[in-house]
């Protein structure tokens, strides 16, 4: 039974059980009596006489099926039958009609400001995920550098501790970096070898971790390098070869041999293996001291130290302050964030033997972008201020440095962080590579610089024992002297004086003013001399 016939069937029904149920009217005389179900045309078939039809009974076999309400003529209305020994039957009849149509949205109104593309955010270069993996990975061969409180500390109204990074096996913090580089290599390049051409932390640390690796290495030298410095480079298992007058000549052969054999050219660059090295000082620093303010980093050479410290500081605690020092004679940084990028040409000629090879380094855009992001305040200080913080580091901490080493301690010893007072600071002491004689002309230098060591000469007579009184006096004075030179005929318009210089060494500043004040009022024709 069709959807149709099923819905005639139900509406039937419903009327005939409300003509049963309701109140039937008083018969009137000759109206029939019979109950509706009774009634012949609720019969299968026409009740007529003759009609091949005949109602059966209600059973469940096939010759007598259950009657259908429902006319067989009425079915006409809603399909085609077919009637087959009373019974009907109904053949479904669909209607299909044309694709339906689907009407299109109208246009969405949009502001100007949804039409406007968003640039995604950069990837990051340098991640705090990469910085803990390199502290994973060079842990075996990096020892863990003490962070110490320094006894200098009362003296500049501040906790000082002092990252002591020049303790490591090279004197260099770069050795972080270098380490994590090598192992970072494939094993193809590590078994074909890399090659430097520069006297510097980074190639002495190259030539010392890629001999621990058994990877092969090879250091460029032009002759004009120190032989000492060459026998350094021999001693940690590297092959040494000189070539050329300068640095430029060993440079370009350096390359020339990396691509005829198949060598790994290194130079101090920004690679992302080894500013993330460079960046597990930051981690150390966090972990080795408590409720940190501040950490003042050095910020020479490529600036990787500075930018990975920054990145794994900045990560651990927000709120810490990164501070970089670079030298007065260079300051790139400086200059680069002025100009708001990285500058190339940088004129200025700082001294090459406190800072030989600054002068060949450059800011990349990477490390520069990290710095000027995460490094919160960016000062330079003078040659000056870096020799009396070596001698500082020799008579507090008992410990060598270079100018490098010393610039973090320089800009506090300079008084250009006041806002630390009261603050604890950590100050990175990145190296402590420096030849023995030029250690003893910095010391020489930065005593004079702390007014400690004088020169000053004075006229004496010629009468027996006036030599011997002044000498006397310095001794009472508890002044040590280091030079004394006697002259008698130094000049034509005094022939019965004799002029003496002597040099001079006091404990600090304060002996230093009252030795000038006593010798003023004794001998008048007193004179400092500038050394």
């Amino acid at each position: 039974m069709n959807f149709a016939a099923q819905l005639f069937y139900s509406s039937y029904l419903s009327e005939r059980l409300e003509r049963l149920y309701s109140p039937r009217p008083a018969l009137k005389d000759g109206e029939d009596n019979d109950p509706f179900w009774q009634r012949e045309e609720l019969r299968l078939g026409p009740g007529q006489p003759g009609c091949p039809y005949k109602p059966g009974p209600v059973s469940n076999g096939a010759a007598g099926r259950r009657p259908t309400l429902i006319e067989p003529d009425r079915l006409k209305d809603f399909g085609e039958e077919d009637l087959v020994n009373g019974d009907v039957k109904v053949y479904e009849t669909k209607v299909v009609g044309g694709p339906e149509i689907v009407l299109m949205e109208p246009p969405k109104t949009r502001r100007v400001s949804e039409f406007r593309i968003i640039p995604r955010p950069l990837a990051q270069y340098l991640r705090f995920e990469d910085i803990s993996a390199a502290a994973f990975r060079i842990q075996a061969g990096i020892q863990k550098t003490p962070c110490t409180y320094s006894r200098l500390s009362k003296q500049y109204g501040m906790e000082i501790y002092l990252k002591k990074e020049q303790l490591h096996y090279t004197g260099s913090v770069k050795e972080r970096g270098v380490l994590y580089l090598l192992t970072s290599l494939t094993q193809e390049q590590q078994r074909k070898g890399v090659i430097v051409a520069s006297d510097c932390n980074f190639s002495m640390a190259v030539a010392h971790h890629a001999v621990e690796l058994k990877v092969p290495v090879f250091v460029i030298m032009p002759s004009c390098c120190a032989s000492p410095r060459l026998r350094i480079y021999r001693d940690y298992g590297a092959m040494v070869i000189s070539y050329g007058s300068t640095s430029h000549d060993s440079q370009n052969h350096a390359r020339h041999l990396a691509k005829e054999n198949g060598y790994l050219y290194l130079e101090e660059d920004e690679n992302p293996a080894y500013l993330a090295g460079l960046g597990t000082v930051g981690m150390e620093i966090y972990e080795q001291v408590p409720k940190l303010d501040a950490v003042v980093v050095p910020a020479a050479g490529q600036y990787g130290l500075l930018a990975g410290t920054a990145a794994a500081i900045k990560h651990l605690n927000s709120r810490i302050l990164v501070i970089g020092i670079e030298p007065e004679g260079f300051p790139l940084l400086l200059q680069s964030l002025k100009t708001d990028g990285p500058v190339k040409d940088m004129h200025s000629n700082p001294n090459k033997k406190l800072y030989g090879d600054l002068m060949e380094r450059s800011l990349g855009v990477n490390t520069f972008q990290l710095a000027k992001k995460l490094v919160d305040k960016v000062i330079s200080v003078s040659e000056e201020d870096s020799l009396v913080a070596m001698l500082r580091f020799q008579e507090f901490e008992r410990s060598t440095v270079d100018t490098e080493g010393a610039m973090g301690l320089a800009a506090i010893l300079a008084g250009q962080l006041p806002e630390l007072r009261g603050k604890k600071v950590a100050v990175v002491v990145s190296s402590a590579n420096m030849e023995l004689e030029l250690v003893r002309q910095c010391v020489d230098r930065a005593l004079v610089l702390d007014e400690r060591v004088s020169k000053f000469s004075v006229q004496l007579g010629e009468w027996p024992g006036d030599m011997a009184r002044l000498l006397d006096f310095l001794s009472r004075e508890d002044v040590r002297l280091l030079d004394v030179c006697h002259r008698r005929h130094s000049d034509k318009a005094d022939l019965f004086n004799a002029k003496v210089e002597c040099v001079v060494e006091t404990r600090d500043k304060a002996q230093s003013s009252h030795l000038r004040k006593t010798l003023s009022e004794r001998y008048p024709s007193l004179c400092w001399l500038d050394r």
